[in-house]
């Protein structure tokens, strides 16, 4: 651009050959006011604005201050040439801040170009928007960022930059994102077929989820899917292999971005982690000779291995994971054992069975002498993450020793954490004490205060601890040179304790006390008012060497220091006093026991870990922390499907599915008779704004309003095949089978458009997870072709009574985003085995039941048939669909419905059922009566068989 600027390039060539500053600022000089006269003449054409403007920018860039040009940098932005208009944005993000007043007169030439089908034009706007990043910006134009990035007609190159664009301006500005509202909609593009897309979008997911991790927990599977197509199926372009890795940085990305969720419970999506974590393992087995090769799959490894940690620190995985970090601790690459040494304190961190790691010890202890910083500062941590009881005293022992030549920087925390260990695994009192003022003898200016409070704390509430610490704290002090530190832990200590080694030989109150006043002299303002506080102490219980205290009161009431002085004349005053004991005894009682509280060591080496961008998912040495964080994990062995003729014996996995496969084959895609014929009544749902607080607080969305749907679910509820959802874009189809307390549902997906429908997610939502157990059997795939039908399974388990049907929600790209949120036919009844029961023990049993609570009763008004008579027949399919087995010749009127059945539960074991349906064809009502041994069963029961019989239903 410059050759096409002479003036420019002459501009340039004089400041280049000016040989002093003074010939350099003198043509700046000149430039300057030339720039100015011609803009103030004005009259120019673009031309020489972008000329002018392009010279002030060169001479701010070179450190001068200008403060001309902004103007018309706001005008080069609306002009339609390029050249102009890219000088235009540089000069708008080098000359202006993020508050300046210009800024407003460009807001709305930066929308335009936003709307522009110019990508060029895009990429500018986006560019100055990042930049910048103003709060006016980001309200003005958050959203119109948003729409470029979702936009199914936008470039690659475009919604690459946009995503990142996005994320600058959340960073900056998280409250103008709405980002629940967004989430499924920016979540879709993680399917992009352009990997480069993905990565910058998972970048923004990633920054997004940690604030809002149920909004975007579909982002779970997404990630799992990618990796699986990316590591196993090898699905990428050759573009985005770097040095045979698949796309490194997306790989690295999608496997931290898992770790910000709880392990998932979902059987199918643990499968295909592990398959895609192994893979990864196995693929660094054997070392490459390519340094770029080896940098990359290194990248993606350790992030794998701390998954694999998150996921369950006793799985195969992780001791594969140990058998790799054990060879890179050691490693001649500084890169490779700095990396080594962190994620096996990671893992130390998590697991409970350290064996694998100590077989290390050695090793990492040698780490910490390594020539960089770096590399000892991680062997530090993982020697904090690895101790325990068994090893505590070696390692404790290790640090101290290598402390007297540790670097400056890294002592402090040295110190922290060798009291931390030293008080958390301490064996023995003589221990804790010997060790902990050794540190503070050692460590000198690097002792924080927090360090010699908790040894006070410690030994205050321990009464046995008491005597030892006053004699050891005593020796130390008696040594040519102690820290101040140690003063103030021994004039504490002493002024506490001192009167309970004060009979033994060598620690008279003579000697304590001039061995403790001999270091007064060297220490600072407020560690002498602490002694004077001992001596007063010393005053009550030791009267014998009162007159030396007296004395050094009186110094002390002379010197210049204010607090010094204030105590000395109080202590002095209290001391001389001769008629009253009782107060003297009264002000200096022992300190009691301080309450419990959270230990100071801890908050201050937290605070030392400060975070970054992204969220931090382990502490080191953090196994409390992470103990009481991580999520029970139910380890119920999910059951297969009992064989449907009832003789028990349940197929394997594959078997079962391969069968339900067959024996539900695929739903036909005509439309039916009821289909909806208007445009499609989904629409994007935000899963936050749903109407019920309880709903929005489990991340559970709306469910879609349809007349048709709620007619649909109830006919499947006695039924086990039909028509779920229908719309003129999709079909969702049901047929299902169940077998004891475990059920298979097909679920099939048609898409009637001649379209694909991109994009394709499915989840489940379950209000009651202890109740009733849902998972699919696999992932959905992200794209169905036009005018195809794809099927998936889901598992169900039954483990109490429950009431609420598990949700559906799928989600899919159709020109627009859409969702749709449909409950599943999942019904308690849908687990009930029917039952054949003569007369005398239904009757039998119904009385033994007894009435409320265990009785649950309805009476609603039902419709006549055109004879005028009660449709029996319709009463009897509904009952018999519900798995109650219609017992006849029961009931001695013909009319009424009388059925039995066994609600199987795989916590709550079996409960029986019995209903009586009385129909009243004068009245045009029925009175429904269902007991049971559970109340909730007796009560759910009434109420699903009793909907699709009254009048009302029927006539919707």
């Amino acid at each position: 651009m410059a050759t096409n600027m002479r003036g420019l390039t002459q501009f340039i060539a004089d400041i280049r050959g000016a040989r002093v500053r003074e010939l350099e600022e003198k043509r700046i000089n000149k430039e300057m006011a030339n720039i100015r006269k011609r803009f103030k003449d004005g009259n120019l054409d673009g031309y020489q604005k972008k000329k002018y403007v392009a010279k002030v920018i060169f001479t701010y860039i070179l450190g001068y201050k200008v403060d001309v040009g902004h103007m018309e940098a706001v005008n080069l932005i609306s002009s339609p040439k390029y050249s102009e208009k890219q000088i235009g944005y540089l000069a708008v993000t080098l000359l202006m801040h993020e508050n300046s007043d210009f800024l407003r007169l460009v807001v709305n030439s930066i929308r335009k170009d936003l709307n522009e089908n110019n990508e060029i034009y895009n990429c500018l706007a986006l560019h100055a928007i990042a930049n910048v990043g103003g709060t006016e910006m980001a309200e003005a134009l958050s959203e119109d960022v948003h729409r470029l990035l979702i936009s199914p007609t936008s470039q690659s190159m475009v919604r690459k930059k946009a995503a990142l664009t996005l994320l600058r301006l959340y960073r900056k500005h998280p409250e103008v994102v709405p980002a629940a509202e967004w989430a499924l909609r920016i979540v879709a593009l993680m399917d992009d077929t352009d990997l480069g897309v993905v990565v910058c979008v998972t970048s923004l997911v990633m920054a997004l989820a940690q604030d809002h991790l149920d909004a975007f927990a579909v982002c779970y599977q997404k990630a799992v899917d990618r990796l699986r197509r990316l590591v196993v199926d090898h699905e990428y372009a050759a573009t985005y292999s770097y040095y045979k890795v698949p796309s490194p940085w997306l790989q690295v990305k999608l496997l931290r971005l898992l770790q910000y969720y709880p392990p998932t419970e979902d059987a199918t999506l643990l499968n295909i982690l592990h398959e895609v974590l192994q893979t990864v393992m196995n693929n660094c087995a054997e070392p490459s000779r390519n340094v770029q090769h080896n940098n990359a799959q290194h990248a993606v490894l350790f992030e794998a291995i701390g998954l694999a940690i998150h996921l369950d620190t006793n799985s195969p995985l992780v001791s594969t994971a140990a058998l790799l970090l054990a060879r890179f601790i050691s490693s001649k690459e500084t890169n490779v054992r700095y990396l080594g040494l962190d994620t096996m304190a990671h893992l130390a961190a998590r697991t409970d069975n350290l064996e694998a790691i100590k077989q290390h010890q050695g090793t990492i202890i040698l780490s910490l002498r390594d020539k960089d910083i770096s590399v000892r500062r991680r062997a530090l941590d993982l020697l904090y993450s690895m101790c325990d009881v068994g090893n505590s005293e070696l390692i404790v022992g290790e640090l101290l020793r290598y402390l007297k030549v540790a670097d400056y920087g890294l002592r402090e925390e040295m110190v922290l954490k060798i009291a931390i260990l030293t008080e958390r695994y301490a064996g023995t009192y003589k221990w804790y004490v010997d060790t902990i003022l050794e540190l503070i003898s050692a460590a000198g200016d690097h002792v924080g205060d927090e360090v010699w409070y908790r040894v006070i704390q410690i030994v205050t509430n321990t009464e046995d601890l008491q005597p030892y610490a006053a004699k050891v704290v005593f020796e130390y002090l008696k040594s040519p040179s102690s820290h101040e530190s140690l003063v103030k832990v021994g004039g504490y200590i002493l002024g506490e304790y001192g009167h309970l080694i004060a009979n033994e030989p060598g620690y008279s109150p003579m000697e304590q006390f001039g061995v403790l006043h001999a270091k007064s002299q060297f220490c600072t303002a407020p560690t002498r008012a602490l002694l004077l506080s001992t001596y007063i102490k010393w005053v009550n219980v030791f009267p014998e060497i009162k007159e030396q205290l007296l004395n050094v009161f009186e110094r002390y009431r002379h010197v210049l220091d204010v607090d010094l002085q204030q105590r000395a004349c109080e202590f002095y005053a209290l001391a001389s006093r001769t008629d009253d004991d009782e107060l003297l005894q009264n002000v200096c009682e022992e300190i009691p026991p301080f309450p419990p509280r959270e230990s100071a060591l801890l908050n201050r080496l937290n605070k030392k870990h400060s975070d970054t961008e992204d969220k931090r998912t382990w502490v080191h040495g953090g196994k409390e922390i992470n103990l009481d964080r991580q999520l029970s994990k139910r380890l119920t062995k999910k059951p297969t499907l009992g064989d449907v003729n009832g003789n028990g014996s349940a197929p394997n996995g594959t078997d079962a599915s391969n069968d339900i496969t067959q024996s539900l084959m695929g739903l036909d895609l005509t439309s039916s008779p009821t289909a909806t014929t208007g445009p499609s009544p989904t629409a994007p749902l935000d899963p936050v704004s749903a109407p019920a607080s309880a709903l929005a607080e489990a991340g559970i969305p709306r469910l879609t309003a349809n007349p048709n749907i709620d007619r649909w679910f109830e006919k499947l509820c006695y039924s086990a095949e039909g028509v779920l959802y229908e719309d003129v874009q999709m079909q969702i189809g049901i047929k299902s089978r169940y077998h004891g307390h475990i059920g298979q549902l097909a679920v099939y997906f048609g898409n009637k458009v001649s379209a694909p429908l991109t994009s394709f997610t499915t989840q489940l939502h379950v209000e009651e997870p202890d109740a009733i157990s849902v998972s699919f059997a696999k992932i959905a795939p992200n794209t169905i072709a036009s005018r195809t039908q794809t099927q998936q399974l889901i598992h169900v388990e039954c483990k109490k009574p429950f009431s609420k049907p598990p949700i559906l929600s799928v989600s899919f790209l159709a020109g627009a985003h859409q969702t749709i949120a449909i409950r599943l036919p999942v019904i308690i009844t849908k687990f009930m085995e029917s039952v054949k029961l003569e007369q005398s023990a239904f009757f039998e049993r119904w009385k033994l039941i007894g009435g409320p609570p265990r009785e649950s009763q309805g009476i609603f008004p039902i419709n006549l048939n055109d004879a005028g008579h009660i449709d029996l027949t319709k009463q009897r399919q509904v009952v018999s669909g519900h798995s109650l087995h219609v017992l006849e010749g029961v009931d001695p009127n013909p009319n009424n419905v009388v059925s039995a059945g066994i609600l199987h539960m795989s916590v709550d074991g079996k409960v029986g059922c019995l209903m009586r349906l009385e129909p009243n064809r004068e009245a045009k009502l029925c009175r429904i009566t269902v007991r049971s041994t559970s109340e909730d069963v007796a009560s759910e029961v009434q109420k699903l068989i009793q909907k699709p019989l009254s009048a009302d239903t029927a006539h919707s």
